[in-house]
């Protein structure tokens, strides 16, 4: 089976390769991503595999049904870049649910600690030799109360290391409900309480800009964000303007609302045309990774993997049981 694969990376290819070994499968990598614009190249291919920033539209679906293409195949867990109930019936679609949730909660861990500690500012610092300590004092996590948006596998791998810190835990899902040391609350309580949130829910319409001026309005002087799960979930315009006026004390960030025209791209000999995404990389108390969190090599051997399985259990008649099924 041919199957255009779109958005490839090195670590991409390196992962796959070693998984279609003594299957029927055949992976030819495209480095642009899938829109209306590429679509053509999938042209002559059996199926494709799709990334988050790929844009899956009604146009693009329409297009991939007249090359003949029956399966598309994301390897994420997130499928908000797809038109999924116009694509029912005539293409179908899986995904990887699960990957590694460590990784991603882990990262957030990480870029928290870098942030409250002043980590990467001491880092610029004594490159140049400048091992002052004026400006660099943090605060403790041992007490602080975080708040957990999204219990499901990624926001309770978080919870256990905030755990871990001693941290206060509040927590808020409308399905989830893994209790130990964790109490339920409303999303009002969470933005209140928190000095520290973050954001582990899916993006949908309920979800689009969950952060936005009413919300962060409601939250404590200096709390800090943390979102490694979808860019809109965060008004970024709101989120500069809590910035700028020192409500939000400190932001980190893995995803950004229109990154797909930035991240994963070497763009350093080019000038940055959103100025929002321009001025939050500027601020001395922001963190930007790009889209990062899931980048371990446990978590692409697990995506490669479910992956080929996925693409093998579409083509035969037998069910696949991450097909996403409107």
């Amino acid at each position: 089976m041919k199957i255009a694969f779109f958005d490839a990376k090195p670590y991409d290819k390196d992962s796959f390769e070693k998984y279609i070994n003594n299957t029927e499968i055949s992976i030819k990598y495209f480095d642009t991503k899938l829109n209306e614009d590429t679509v053509e190249l999938a042209n002559g291919y059996e199926g494709v595999c799709a990334f988050v920033n790929d844009d899956i539209n009604k146009n693009v679906i329409d297009a991939l049904c007249s090359y003949g293409i029956t399966i598309l195949v994301m390897r994420c867990a997130g499928y908000n870049n797809v038109d999924i109930k116009y694509a029912k019936g005539k293409i179908r679609v899986a995904r990887v649910p699960s990957y590694s949730p460590y990784s991603i909660a882990e990262h957030a861990m990480a870029m928290l600690l870098c942030s409250v500690r002043k980590i990467h500012r001491a880092y610029i610092r004594t490159k140049d030799f400048n091992f002052s300590l004026n400006g660099l004092t943090g605060f403790d996590l041992n007490g602080k109360t975080v708040g957990i948006v999204g219990t499901g596998r990624i926001g309770k791998a978080f919870l256990d290391l905030c755990k871990g810190f001693n941290m206060n835990i509040l927590a808020y899902d409308k399905i989830c409900t893994y209790t130990d040391f964790v109490r339920y609350v409303p999303l009002d309580e969470i933005f209140a309480k928190s000095d520290i949130i973050s954001l582990h829910c899916p993006l949908n319409d309920e979800t689009y800009h969950l952060i936005n001026e009413s919300a962060i309005s409601k939250m404590k002087k200096g709390v800090i964000l943390i979102n490694t799960s979808r860019g809109a979930l965060i008004d970024a315009e709101a989120l500069l303007d809590g910035i700028k006026s020192r409500k939000i004390g400190g932001a980190c960030l893995d995803v950004y609302e229109e990154e797909s025209d930035f991240f994963f791209e070497d763009l350093s000999g080019h000038i940055i045309k959103d100025d929002i995404l321009a001025r939050l990389i500027s601020m001395p108390n922001v963190i930007v990774t790009s889209h990062q969190a899931y980048l371990t090599s446990e978590a692409l051997e697990n995506i490669a993997r479910t992956t080929v399985e996925n693409i093998i259990a579409l083509k035969s008649s037998q069910g696949c049981e991450n097909e996403i099924l409107v």
